[in-house]
C-alpha cells in the first residue's frame, strides 16, 4: 500500500498522473502521519459508522478511515483528481467515490443512496479548502441533517471564530450560528509545515458535536438569525441603532421596548450578547411587534 502521507511517494503519484495541482479548489495536500492519526481519534470511530468525507484529495485520509468505519463517502469536486482516486483507493470495497459540488448536495439523500442504510447519524470528515470553509459548515448545520459530528480541518482564525467567547473580538455571527446546532470545540492545531503545497496560515482541526434540539428554543428561527446579523453587520453600533435594518417601520421606542422587555440593555452591542440573550431579544421582538 502507497505511503500517501510520504511527500515523496505523493509528488511520485502526482507526476505520474501529471496533475497541477488546483488553487482555486484550495488543494493543499496533508503530509503528515500522526496528524491522521489525531484525527482518526477526534472523531471517534467504529466499524458500524458510516462517513462523509468532503474533499478527500488524493486518498491519504481516506485510506485510513476506510480501514475502520463500515463505509465511507467521499465527495470530490475536481474531476482530474478522480484517476488519482481510483488508484489510490483500489481494493477498498467500503468507499463510495462521488464527484460533486458539497455546497449542493443533500447529503441524506447521498448517504442513503450510496450505502443503502438510513441517514441515522453519519459521521463527516474533512479537510476543508478555506474558501469554501464557512457556507459548508453552514450546509451542513442548517439543514438539521443526521450527521452527529463533523471533524473539520480549518483555518486557525475560522476555529477561533467558531469557539469564540461574546465581547471577543473573534465573536461574530458565525459562533453563535455554529453554537446554536452544535457543541464546537477545537481539538488541535495544525502547523502549515505538514500540507504539501504548504498554505500561507496554519490550521485547526474543529469538533463539532451537533445537538439534538437548538441550544436554546426560540418562537421563529427566521427573526432569531436576522437579529443576529443585523447585531454583527454593525457591531461597533449599539444595539438600538443596529436593529433599525431588521424592521424599518418600527420605531426607536418600539424597540426600546422590546430591548427592556428582553432585559437587555440598549446602550450594549451585539457582541456582547449570549446565545440565551439573543434568543429573548428574539421572542421579544416577535411578541411585541
Amino acid at each position: 500500500m502507497l505511503d500517501l502521507a510520504s511527500p515523496s511517494v505523493l509528488r511520485d503519484l502526482l507526476q505520474r498522473h501529471q496533475f497541477r495541482i488546483k488553487k482555486k479548489f484550495g488543494q493543499n495536500f496533508l503530509i503528515d502521519g500522526n496528524i491522521i492519526n489525531k484525527i482518526l481519534i477526534a472523531a471517534e470511530l467504529n466499524n458500524m459508522d458510516i462517513v462523509v468525507e468532503i474533499g478527500p484529495g488524493v486518498g491519504t485520509l481516506t485510506h485510513r478511515l476506510a480501514k475502520i468505519a463500515r463505509q465511507v463517502v467521499a465527495v470530490e469536486i475536481d474531476r482530474t483528481v478522480l484517476p488519482l482516486l481510483t488508484e489510490t483507493l483500489d481494493g477498498l470495497d467500503n468507499v463510495a467515490l462521488v464527484e460533486a459540488d458539497a455546497l449542493k448536495i443533500d447529503f441524506e439523500r447521498l448517504v442513503q443512496e450510496r450505502t443503502g442504510a438510513l441517514a441515522d447519524g453519519y459521521k463527516v470528515v474533512a479537510n476543508l479548502p478555506y474558501y469554501i470553509t464557512t457556507p459548508l459548515i453552514m450546509h451542513l448545520l442548517e439543514n438539521y441533517s443526521s450527521a452527529r459530528k463533523i471533524i473539520v480541518m480549518v483555518q486557525e482564525e475560522v476555529a477561533r471564530r467558531l469557539t469564540a467567547s461574546p465581547g471577543t473580538k473573534d465573536y461574530g455571527a458565525l459562533t453563535v450560528a455554529a453554537n446554536y446546532y452544535a457543541v464546537v470545540e477545537t481539538v488541535f492545531k495544525v502547523p502549515r509545515t505538514v500540507f504539501f503545497p504548504r498554505p500561507e496560515v496554519d490550521s485547526a482541526v474543529v469538533s463539532m458535536t451537533v445537538r439534538k434540539s437548538p441550544a436554546v428554543c426560540v418562537i421563529n428561527e427566521q427573526i432569531y438569525f436576522s437579529l443576529i446579523r443585523a447585531a454583527f453587520q454593525k457591531r461597533r453600533k449599539t444595539l438600538l441603532n443596529a436593529l433599525g435594518s431588521v424592521d424599518k417601520e418600527l420605531l426607536r421606542d418600539r424597540w426600546l421596548y422590546i430591548l427592556e422587555q428582553s432585559e437587555i440593555d440598549p446602550m450594549r452591542r451585539g457582541e456582547t450578547l449570549n446565545l440565551q440573550e439573543f434568543a429573548r431579544l428574539a421572542d421579544a421582538y416577535v411578541k411585541c411587534k
